[in-house]
Protein backbone atom coordinates (compact mmCIF):
# COMPACT_ATOMS: atom_id res chain seq x y z
CA UNK A 1 0.00 0.00 0.00
CA UNK A 2 2.61 2.48 0.74
CA UNK A 3 4.45 1.71 -2.52
CA UNK A 4 1.68 2.72 -4.50
CA UNK A 5 1.52 5.31 -2.79
CA UNK A 6 4.57 6.72 -3.15
CA UNK A 7 4.37 5.92 -7.09
CA UNK A 8 1.47 7.69 -7.03
CA UNK A 9 2.66 11.07 -5.34
CA UNK A 10 5.89 10.40 -7.60
CA UNK A 11 3.72 10.65 -10.71
CA UNK A 12 1.77 13.51 -10.07
CA UNK A 13 4.96 15.65 -8.99
CA UNK A 14 6.35 14.39 -12.13
CA UNK A 15 2.48 15.32 -13.88
CA UNK A 16 2.69 18.88 -12.78
CA UNK A 17 6.74 19.52 -14.02
CA UNK A 18 5.77 18.40 -17.23
CA UNK A 19 3.63 21.28 -17.97
CA UNK A 20 5.15 23.82 -20.09
CA UNK A 21 4.33 26.78 -18.21
CA UNK A 22 7.36 28.23 -16.92
CA UNK A 23 9.71 29.93 -18.73
CA UNK A 24 12.85 27.74 -17.83
CA UNK A 25 11.24 24.66 -19.26
CA UNK A 26 9.27 26.02 -22.45
CA UNK A 27 12.20 24.98 -24.72
CA UNK A 28 12.67 21.25 -23.62
CA UNK A 29 10.20 19.95 -25.57
CA UNK A 30 8.72 16.83 -25.79
CA UNK A 31 11.47 15.47 -22.89
CA UNK A 32 9.36 15.54 -19.29
CA UNK A 33 6.09 13.92 -21.28
CA UNK A 34 7.87 11.63 -22.77
CA UNK A 35 9.70 10.63 -19.46
CA UNK A 36 6.38 10.64 -17.90
CA UNK A 37 4.45 9.00 -20.55
CA UNK A 38 6.62 6.05 -20.37
CA UNK A 39 6.82 5.91 -16.58
CA UNK A 40 2.75 5.69 -16.41
CA UNK A 41 2.65 2.73 -19.05
CA UNK A 42 5.49 0.92 -16.99
CA UNK A 43 3.02 1.71 -13.90
CA UNK A 44 -0.05 0.57 -15.89
CA UNK A 45 1.50 -2.52 -16.90
CA UNK A 46 2.81 -3.68 -12.96
CA UNK A 47 -0.83 -3.06 -12.23
CA UNK A 48 -2.23 -5.49 -14.79
CA UNK A 49 0.12 -7.88 -13.45
CA UNK A 50 -0.31 -7.65 -10.03
CA UNK A 51 2.82 -6.62 -8.95
CA UNK A 52 1.89 -3.50 -6.96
Amino acid sequence: MATSTILLIIVILLLIGAVPAWPYSRNWGYGPSGILGVILVIFIILLLMGRI
